[in-house]
């Protein structure tokens, strides 16, 4: 059977599509044609170093035109059960790595092309779409003079870890040979194995001999007294300046920049922060934050700017150990319990403490604490066997105080050092990594939360007091200038999309304002039914308001267009909160019976925090149970908007719609309701620092009702620690009977999919949550190869095309009015309007991305989201995904809001979030250590998800079941409560 369309076809695995003579092409640069549908821009973009576009009219038309296309016939909801042949999937696999590269490969029998060859696809055009505007930018443009740069590779030996003391090091150097050996040249040194300097050094490799004063603290514990270190230092000429790429030459610039504030401050990837850079505050817990900025040099269409922005991050007191841990426990004369020994281990670990009690400075890292109280810790030393306590009173002539704490442990396995509490001195400076808890996330917040004018004059000072023209090795060395003011950048604001309710409902749509609208005179497009709930209160300081609460919330969600039985099932009761598990299973029981089984529990939480993630867990995987939690402040409060959202996410659990958009069941959106489209979200969550034993977890979200792509439905992975590269899309198994066994989340979805709908998706857009620049390329070759694995698994010769866009919330840019007094360009706080979107001046120079601020801030200054396309074959124009993207995120379920980032990547971070609960201990959740459930230190196993109750899945819940692999399972998403 043919590959590509012709006869012969299955008759339950036919495309409800016409047929495609060929499939997508995924080349990105080299010779070639676009397809017959013209998708792919392949013969605008050519090699490597062809010409870019100008202006939109350099990219060919649209293909699509939605008032005539033609609608698809619906076919067999089924898919076809029996998949291609291995073969025919790895031939497409080796098609698609070898079309990501630049240039087509020579020879079919090339290995797979390097993640480094992917060329992202360049931009269509610019957008016209929305109101014309002047925002500012928190970007200062950057002029550079012509310099011959030279690149030198550094060595020094004895090797040392902290790029500290290597700047120390440097540092020392340039101070002594400037003016002779190294030719009046100032060095920009990176802190690791490189410097540039602006112009050649008089040599090309030369060897210096180093001394740091021994008065500096020690770099390890061997350090002995009053000995100087010594450093060999060789410098040898890497390379001329000829070589250089692009992006070599901005790290150059950027090291350049970068040289005077990494030895004034403390470095924390590209922020600095500095107790001289702000005022800084107490978090509680032997914490405190400081201020600093962010800095980063980047290319833009206005040439190469330099993006600075505030920022604030949590640091160890420089306090004794014994003042920090009576955070943990108040009493120190009494051996520490288990569990907050534990506590205590997990927030020392790794730090560094310095002694002084020799007449010099020992600096250690502390690598645990011991298990027993110091009088008890045995070491042998001299051939004499004697505790820690005594080898301080005999050795140093210390009495120890604190003999009931354990001991500090550093050093080595073969030579374990003992350090007492009350000796050592947390050094300052040290970034507090692990999780912060609740009381200090929102004391944080509340201290580093600017409005937009305060946040834009405190950047506008810290550019200002940093003085980069000033500085001799920027400015006169290197011959960079930058400016002194933020950029004025070209925006345009979108307008809000028409939302459609029931038309049983006074409102039947309405035109949101300012990126909220509210429930008033409105029905749910789709109301969902309710007929058998109940509810259990936790809160012990509720009674009687828990009835009269129910009562409210069940006139709500009538009001708005469900159907809820006002009568619960069983009366709603009270219990402990120490007897979650217990009432949770008493509940489960008395519900059991032929129509009385539970459709949906009401959990007013304990008054005590933490407790969520537990009842999540307990009610989802061990007894089938559909929840909507309240918190018990909101209980007796009858705020009538509270009730609304409640309802709102109630509706959604129980498979109802809240609103839809109307162009899409108009069907007027291009490039969505034409064709049957797919709109994937997907995100990795990572776990939080120090929890080395808990795996990655992966979620992968779909849309399941076209044409208005308002229902979610994904999967949930587990995988390995911190791999950022989603590894369950696509998995093939071979199975002894059935032979090659395919899966994955991709494949699963789009069978859902046809499920749902009666039809194969036609296009594919995903849009990818949390990937960095850096690994754009290492992603995008592995996830769109499990894509299109995935779909050929399904049918030979099946291959929608594909638009993969990443979207970025973790950057540093940040749009401010032009004007913070014109009402009509600013919000009630503020910031930049709703809809507010950028694809010019600051965005990159010739690649397909742009800034959306699609939401209202509620506090603070407003981020705005990034997207960058890193694939497209269905050939977006720009106002054509930037409305797709900017009306998406007026979809979102659980409020009546426009939300930051387009829904899909945001269901997709709720799930891994709450899958997250399943597998991790309450106390990571709140505690400022984080830990894993049950785990053996140093494990680093991947952990199976449990499985949902088939019960909770056949209700249309929150989490459906499905699990493949032993470590994943399915979900409809339909909000975090």
């Amino acid at each position: 059977m043919s590959r590509r369309g012709g006869g012969g076809r299955r008759p339950d695995s036919r495309l409800d599509q016409p047929t495609q003579a060929r499939a997508p092409s995924f080349q990105r640069g080299g010779g070639g044609a676009a397809g017959p549908r013209g998708r792919g821009r392949q013969g605008q973009r050519g090699g490597a170093g062809s010409g870019s576009h100008s202006g939109s009219g350099a990219a060919p038309s649209s293909p699509h035109t939605a008032s005539t296309s033609t609608e698809p016939a619906p076919s067999s909801p089924s898919v076809s059960a029996s998949a291609p042949s291995s073969s025919s999937v790895s031939t497409l696999v080796e098609e698609t790595e070898q079309k990501l590269t630049l240039a087509a490969p020579a020879a079919a029998t090339l290995p797979p092309s390097s993640s480094r060859a992917v060329r992202l696809p360049v931009r269509p055009g610019f957008g016209t779409r929305g109101r014309k505007c002047v925002v500012r930018a928190n970007h200062f443009m950057v002029q550079l003079a012509k310099r011959d740069i030279h690149h030198y590779d550094v060595s020094i030996d004895p090797e040392v870890t902290s790029q500290k003391i290597n700047r120390e090091i440097i540092s020392q150097l340039i101070n002594l040979y400037r003016l002779t050996n190294l030719g009046e040249r100032i060095p920009a040194y990176d802190g690791m194995k490189s410097i540039y300097t602006a112009g050649p050094l008089p040599f090309e490799s030369k060897e210096f001999i180093i001394t740091l004063p021994d008065s500096d603290p020690r770099p390890s514990s061997s350090a002995s007294p009053g000995t100087e270190r010594q450093f060999r230092v060789v410098i040898r000429l890497a390379s001329q300046p000829y070589v250089y790429t692009l992006q070599k030459f901005i790290q150059v610039l950027d090291v350049v920049l970068r040289a005077a504030p990494s030895e004034k401050h403390t470095v924390v990837g590209r922020s600095f922060f500095s107790t001289d850079l702000g005022p800084m505050g107490q978090l509680g817990d032997g914490i405190e934050y400081w201020r600093g900025y962010f800095q980063s040099l980047r290319p833009t269409q206005f040439g190469l700017s330099l993006n600075i922005d505030v920022s604030a991050s949590s640091f160890y007191k420089p306090i004794l150990v014994t003042e920090f841990v009576q955070y943990y426990c108040s009493d120190l004369s009494r051996p520490l319990s288990d569990q907050v020994r534990l506590k205590v281990k997990k927030a020392l670990k790794g730090i560094k403490v310095v002694l002084r009690h020799m007449g010099y400075n020992l600096s250690c890292k502390i690598t645990g604490i011991t298990s027993q109280p110091m009088s008890q810790v045995m070491f042998t030393c001299d051939n004499e066997t004697r505790s820690v306590v005594q080898y301080f009173l005999e050795k140093h002539k210390i009495a120890l105080q604190f003999t009931s704490l354990p001991a500090l442990e550093a050093g080595t396995e073969e030579r374990r050092i003992y350090l007492p509490m009350e000796l050592s001195r947390i050094v300052e400076g040290q970034r507090y990594t692990k999780r912060l808890n609740e009381r200090q996330v929102t004391a944080l917040l509340r201290a580093t939360c600017q409005r937009p004018q305060d946040r834009e004059a405190n950047i506008q000072m810290m550019a200002r007091e940093n003085a980069y023209n000033e500085d001799t090795l920027v400015n006169n060395k290197f011959g960079i200038q930058v400016a002194d003011g933020l950029t004025s950048v070209d925006a345009r604001i979108l307008p809000a999309p028409m939302l459609k309710y029931h038309k049983s409902g006074r409102e039947a749509s309405v035109n949101p304002d300012f990126g909220q609208w509210n429930m008033i005179n409105k029905k749910m497009f789709n109301g969902g039914t309710v007929q058998v709930w109940t509810c259990m209160n936790f809160s012990t300081r509720l009674n009687h308001d828990v009835s009269g609460f129910c009562q409210r919330l069940v006139d709500m969600c009538n009001k708005k267009g469900m159907v809820f039985n006002p009568r619960p099932v069983i009366p709603i009761s009270s219990s402990n909160p120490n007897q979650i598990e217990k009432a949770l299973v008493d509940v489960r029981n008395k519900t059991t019976q032929p129509g009385k089984q539970l459709q949906l529990l009401i959990i007013i939480l304990p008054d005590v925090s933490r407790s969520y993630g537990r009842i999540k867990r307990v009610c989802e995987t061990e007894l089938g149970i559909v929840s909507q939690c309240c918190q018990p402040k909101h209980v007796s409060s009858g705020n009538m908007q509270y009730f609304e959202n409640v309802a709102l996410k109630i509706n959604v659990k129980v498979g109802g719609r809240n609103t839809v958009l109307d162009d899409a069941v108009q069907k007027r959106i291009p490039l969505v309701t034409d064709r049957p489209t797919i709109i994937f979200g997907a995100d990795v969550t990572h776990p939080q620092p120090g929890e080395d034993s808990s795996p990655s977890i992966a979620a992968v979200v779909a849309s399941m009702d076209w044409p208005e792509v308002t229902k979610y439905r994904g999967l949930v992975s587990a995988q390995a620690h911190n791999e950022e590269i989603i590894q369950d899309l696509y998995k093939s198994i071979k199975d002894p009977q059935r032979g090659l066994v395919h899966g994955g989340m991709i494949r699963e979805l789009l069978i859902d999919f046809r499920r749902s709908t009666n039809f194969k998706p036609h296009r594919i857009i995903f849009y990818r949550d949390g990937v960095s620049e850096g690994q754009f390329s290492q992603v995008l070759l592995h996830e769109m190869n499990a894509i299109r694995q995935a779909c050929a698994s399904i049918e030979e010769g099946y291959a929608p095309p594909v638009t993969f866009v990443v979207v970025q919330k973790r950057h540093h840019t940040r749009l401010f009015p032009a004007d913070h007094n014109r009402h009509g360009l600013t919000d009630k706080r503020g910031n930049i309007l709703p809809g507010t979107v950028v694809d010019t001046q600051i965005c990159h120079p010739t690649e397909f991305d742009f800034y959306l601020n699609s939401h209202a801030g509620i506090q603070g200054t407003s981020r705005p989201t990034h997207y960058h396309v890193l694939y497209d074959e269905n050939r977006f124009t720009a106002d054509d995904l930037q409305m797709l993207t900017n009306n998406l995120c007026y979809t979102y379920a659980r409020c009546t809001r426009s939300v930051s980032i387009v829904p899909p990547a945001y269901y997709a971070r709720l799930a891994a979030f709450r899958a997250r609960f399943y597998i991790e201990d309450e106390t990571s959740a709140g505690g400022s250590t984080g830990g894993t459930r049950s785990t053996a230190e140093g494990s680093l196993a991947i952990r199976p998800l449990p499985v949902i109750k088939d019960n909770v899945k056949d209700r249309g819940a929150l989490f459906g079941q499905y699990c493949y692999f032993g470590s994943s399972f399915k979900l409809d998403i339909k909000g975090r409560n």
